[in-house]
């Protein structure tokens, strides 16, 4: 799996097992989607695959997920700073990244345990999760 960041300086491609940066467009940027409607006020940034929904929420924990498209929400990222951003993988609902202001954390179980990963980057405005 590859995560794309979008930073202040450009778009970063990352290898997710490996923790490298593999690409660097500093003209780059994601697309735009239209946000998540959530039933709950200070959401920073949402992002779902199935019945797979987390978002980043302006308040601590940092983090919501819902593995039932929504109907229950269950607060995560005890541990976690301040969010920017949050991708869930296309075809592994399992696979969340979390952005914070200039590093990545990693969850590979649904969001109950992350790894920050080794990058440093330059602010944070958006992810995304692709396949290789």
């Amino acid at each position: 799996m590859r995560a794309q960041v979008e930073t202040v300086d450009g778009l970063f491609e990352l290898d997710l097992d490996d923790e490298e940066v593999t690409e660097f467009d500093p003209d780059g940027s994601l697309p735009r989607y239209e946000p998540l409607e959530l039933p709950f006020p200070g959401v920073v940034e949402a992002d779902a695959s199935g019945s797979t929904m987390a978002a980043v929420v302006d308040r601590r924990p940092p983090l919501v997920v819902s593995y039932d498209a929504g109907i229950t929400w269950t607060e995560t990222g005890g541990g976690l700073p301040a969010g920017t951003a949050v991708a869930i993988a296309p075809t592994d609902p399992d696979l969340i990244l979390f952005a914070a202001r200039n590093r990545l954390y990693l969850s590979r179980d649904g969001g109950r345990f992350w790894t920050s990963l080794a990058p440093e980057l330059p602010e944070i405005r958006a992810v995304a999760v692709t396949e290789v």
